[in-house]
């Protein structure tokens, strides 16, 4: 009998010592507990759940979760099927006022059975969720949206662009892509510092998402190109918004310290039916057709149609890709000459001056002219390939053949844009002075005054470079840019190439001869010596010399003609 009753008091101690570690582990845990009866009634919760959650635990006693709780508990109705079918549950609660105030909770719960395997209700904990959640909505956001703008980017984008073509193909629903490149950004990069880029990429950003509905997704594709969803949206509606996007734009000033600037857009626009598209599809249209609008003069709008033979050009211009990888892989360029005489008894020692000029040799053997193919080159990157084998070419040659170098004045020879912002192939063409003893001051680089203007920063950095070893620069397609007196004195170039498409008329229309006189008289001015190209008759040979133009080039002065003729070209450009 002593036995049994040390063996009972000896169990009870143990339970009470057990329960008593529950009770210490209960209140100590940063997770809180909580039991329930078979009807789903709280009959316990730890000291925690009040430091956790800030409620009274005697105001949940003897209730149900949802009794309790009501709307807060997300997914409630979880908790009345468990107990209906006495399985584990797992739901969510929301306590707090206001967004910065709420806590989130995770209460999970098990069932327990007695010794005779009855239900006897549940088992479970709680625990604060919110900075978790916060961290995983952080990240959630991060992923989807730019950081610069708080813009979506161009990933969530394309998802919502995906999800659209599914309701279109599904439902019949229509909806519209535009696309938005702005015009002269890089201008403002280039002048103000990338500080005041971002500065106005934010504002724009606040801007058009101002002009439209809550459903629309404005985002930040890259650069400066944005994208603009419009669901549920007619043609017809969408382009009302497109323009009301390119108003708002072009209405808007940017001020950045003690300058103000004024910016514009050109928009693609493309509706979206759902028949035969894909995401890259579109993205691809609309970026054609925003190109297009670009091309036909900036800060207007282009809607997409499939047989538009300006656009369908943009898409030949894919095909170009392959071929002039190939032709630079096999080596199937080809360099031809073409001489630029003096008009006015200028200081050249000799006829040879010329420019280099670049065709592609394709497999029949016909030469190609660079119109053709090197719009393509520089829309998708192989622009530097191209220079980087027309300078290696040129200089080889005039190594080669010493007596050309020694009759040479100056050779021109043309480089892309893109050139002008790599800085690799500023150290290629340093390298190839050095190592093929190329004298620099027999050099001139021709770059356009389209990309010198976009490039701006880059552009004058490069050409002060090359300057300081004693090359010369000429702005070629001088006049077409619209802007060009006001960017003219930071370029610190030594010749004006005169644009074409204002000489050869020059003997019939007055416009492009006050045009041609004033461009110039004002590179004279500045210094510069001017050359007209394009030069295609004797009248408007004579009508250059009139007015004082220094240098021409043109097919009355001769026509392009392979690097094996130099010494006939060179008496041919001499007889004139």
């Amino acid at each position: 009998m002593t036995t049994d009753l040390t063996e009972r008091r000896r169990t009870e101690a143990a339970l009470r010592a057990s329960e008593t570690r529950f009770r210490d582990f209960a209140e100590t845990a940063a997770d809180w507990f909580w039991e329930m009866d078979g009807n789903g009634r709280i009959t316990y919760v730890s000291e925690r759940f009040a430091d956790a959650t800030g409620c009274d635990p005697d105001a949940i006693l003897h209730r149900t979760l949802p009794a309790a709780f009501g709307a807060r508990l997300v997914h409630g109705e979880r908790v009345r099927e468990a107990l209906a079918t006495r399985t584990a549950f797992a739901v969510e609660l929301a306590l707090g006022d206001t967004d910065e105030d709420q806590r989130v909770f995770h209460l999970s719960g098990k069932p327990v059975s007695g010794e005779d395997a009855t239900f006897r209700g549940y088992r479970g904990t709680g625990r604060d969720i919110t900075e978790s959640r916060r961290l995983s909505e952080q990240l959630s956001y991060q992923a989807s949206h730019d950081p610069l703008t708080g813009l979506c980017n161009r990933r969530e984008f394309e998802t919502r662009l995906e999800r659209a073509l599914v309701s279109a193909r599904e439902h019949g629903a229509e909806h519209a892509l535009c696309y938005l490149d702005l015009d002269q950004f890089k201008v403002i990069n280039d002048t103000s510092g990338h500080g005041a880029g971002d500065e106005l990429l934010r504002q724009l950003g606040s801007l058009l998402s101002q002009h439209l509905r809550s459903r629309d997704t404005l985002a930040r594709l890259g650069g400066d190109e944005f994208g603009v969803l419009l669901e549920h949206c007619t043609a017809d509606r969408a382009w009302d918004v497109a323009n009301a996007l390119r108003e708002a734009i072009e209405e808007f000033r940017f001020a950045w310290e003690d300058k103000s600037f004024s910016v514009g857009a050109s928009i693609g626009l493309v509706p979206i039916s759902g028949m035969g598209d894909n995401v890259s599809a579109l993205m691809s249209a609309a970026d054609s057709a925003c190109y297009a609008a670009k091309e036909q003069g900036r800060n207007r709008i282009q809607l997409y149609h499939e047989e538009d033979s300006q656009l369908a050009r943009r898409y030949g211009e894919m095909a170009w890709v392959s071929r002039i990888q190939h032709a630079l892989d096999e080596d199937h360029f080809q360099l031809v000459f073409q001489p630029i005489v003096p008009l006015t008894g200028g200081d050249d020692p000799g006829p040879a001056h010329y420019e280099m000029l670049v065709r592609l040799c394709d497999d029949s053997g016909e030469l190609i002219p660079p119109g053709a193919f090197l719009s393509a080159a520089e829309r998708f990157s192989l622009a530097v390939g191209i220079d980087r084998w027309v300078v290696e070419r040129a200089f080889r040659w005039l190594s080669e053949h010493p007596d050309a170098d020694e009759s040479l004045f100056l050779c021109s020879i043309n480089l892309s844009g893109h050139s002008l912002g790599d800085e690799s192939f500023l150290d290629f063409v340093i390298s190839r002075f050095d190592e093929l003893l190329i004298d620099p001051s027999k050099i001139c680089f021709e770059v356009t005054e389209t990309a010198a203007i976009s490039n701006l920063a880059s552009a004058t950095r490069f050409i002060n470079v090359l300057k300081e070893v004693g090359c010369r620069f000429s702005l070629d397609d001088f006049g077409s840019g619209l802007s060009s007196f006001a960017y003219l004195k930071n370029l610190p170039v030594d010749f004006l190439k005169i644009d074409g498409m204002f000489v050869r008329d020059i003997c019939d229309d007055p416009i492009d001869l006050a045009m041609v006189r004033s461009i110039n008289e004002i590179g004279h001015v500045m210094g510069l010596r001017t050359i007209a190209e394009f030069v295609e008759s004797p009248a408007v040979l004579d009508k250059l010399r009139e007015i004082g133009v220094d240098y021409a080039q043109g097919f009355t002065l001769g026509m392009p003609r392979p690097l094996e003729e130099f010494d006939d070209g060179a008496r041919v450009a001499a007889a004139h």
